[in-house]
């Protein structure tokens, strides 16, 4: 049996005394943020996180308690950023998936949209609380604290490398990788895919299904350091003016690729509004695909989109599901839970029938 990992352990590798590394663990001041990351990666590498009795896991279990007692409350952590907010058609609905369920088991809920370390340990009474379900981007400080209290934990749509937890997400790869292979049974052999990778593990398994698709029909991918694979976050506002200069410089080197893949509807709306002012129109000079299906009645745009329904509700309900399931087996083994996704044929992709011309007629390198 593998000895213990202890906090003199981690001290000594850093060349840090024990003093420090309990502070920087337990969330404390008095280390700088330099430090604590430090100290906390260097536990991750040791596996101090997840070994049997140690970090996080001497909380006792909390007896499962009837669903109808109501006895029990879920802490629900959904940061309020200009993206991500509970009126967003993604991240709202995923909210009312996890809120129904947790009603209908006879749980309480507390929504927490604020996410600094004193306002949420100011209520994280872990013996208050059946476990906590984290929605979008959440901080690792935030997480840690969580994990050292041993709250059990599910994340939807976002995932830590230092925080063991259960998390459910969309199928994003095998869903991309049949958008993109629509796209090319369509006849297009010129793509590109628009979105910050480096943004969340949802945003970078989309390009890794892009990727693959091409690869697997042996056409060419733009690099991985591509600047549309790193635009400045996820809100328009940041980004657009990268994205419009990028699509003003392709225009006019007629080097833009017949079919654009974006990383959600949101990135494919911005996108759209500025093909317009350049005279590309959409479908018939370039096809333009999103992710998400965020306007379920019917798409806002002209052509309509084609894109993929993530089933937001579903995730949240399973996530809830998880979450209980989780707090009365609190051994049982973490699980990865993939949704499955559907594409969502609109009319903003055009059949080529042939080998197609870059806009402006000469070849298109990829770059």
């Amino acid at each position: 049996m593998a000895k213990k990992v202890t906090m003199q352990q981690i001290a000594d590798q850093l060349g840090v005394s024990k003093f420090v590394v309990s502070k920087a663990l337990s969330g404390k001041g008095g280390v700088s943020e330099a430090t604590r990351e430090r100290v906390i990666q260097a536990a991750s590498q040791l596996g101090y996180f997840t070994q049997p009795r140690g970090y996080g896991q001497s909380r006792k279990a909390p007896e499962p308690q009837p669903a109808a007692s109501g006895r029990q409350s879920v802490l629900v952590l959904m940061p309020n950023v200009r993206f991500q907010t509970p009126e967003s058609l993604y991240w709202g609905r995923i909210l009312n998936g996890v809120t129904e369920t947790l009603e209908r088991s006879g749980l309480g809920v507390v929504i927490l949209s604020d996410q600094r370390l004193d306002a949420v340990t100011s209520i994280l009474n872990p013996d208050g609380f059946l476990g906590l379900i984290g929605i979008g981007q959440i901080s690792t400080p935030l997480l840690l604290e969580v994990h050292r209290i041993g709250l059990p934990t599910v994340l939807v749509d976002h995932e830590d490398p230092l925080i063991p937890a259960d998390t459910v997400f969309a199928g994003n790869v095998d869903a991309s990788m049949r958008l993109t292979s629509h796209l090319i049974g369509c006849g297009h052999r010129n793509l590109h895919f628009i979105g910050s990778t480096g943004f969340s593990s949802s945003f970078r398994d989309r390009w890794n299904g892009f990727r693959n698709a091409l690869e697997e029909q042996g056409l060419p991918v733009q690099d991985a350091g591509d600047p549309m694979n790193a635009l400045r976050g996820i809100d328009g506002a940041d980004y657009e003016p990268e994205l419009r200069q990028w699509l003003a410089k392709r225009r006019k080197q007629r080097t833009l690729p017949t079919a654009l893949v974006c990383a959600n509807d949101d990135v494919a709306l911005v996108a759209l509004r500025n093909l317009e002012p350049l005279g590309i129109r959409v479908p018939e000079d370039l096809s333009l695909v999103g992710f998400d299906h965020i306007h379920e009645a019917g798409s806002p745009s002209s052509p309509a989109l084609t894109t993929v329904h993530v089933p937001k509700e579903a995730m949240g309900r399973r996530a809830a599901l998880r979450l209980i399931e989780r707090a009365r087996d609190p051994k049982a083994p973490l699980e990865k839970i993939l949704i499955a996704s559907e594409l969502v044929l609109r009319g903003s992709v055009k059949e080529l029938r042939s080998e197609p011309e870059p806009v402006g007629g000469e070849s298109a390198p990829i770059g």
